[in-house]
């Protein structure tokens, strides 16, 4: 994948408000934190944050 591909992650991030909203929905107020969640596009969100949000991420596989 070269430097300005967008992975499908990015798709995600797009349908759960954009980078701002999604930050401040998973709790990130720190200074670059929009930044952060704006890389993702290209790199994707990390596993660890998909399992720690799981309600966000991952709402399908949790026991209602």
């Amino acid at each position: 994948m070269d430097s300005t591909s967008r992975h499908p992650d990015s798709d995600l991030i797009d349908k759960l408000g954009g980078p701002s909203a999604l930050a401040r929905r998973l709790g990130l107020t720190k200074r670059g934190s929009v930044q952060r969640v704006t890389n993702w596009r290209r790199r994707g969100i990390p596993l660890a944050v998909k399992v720690a949000h799981a309600d966000i991420f991952m709402p399908m596989l949790l026991v209602r």
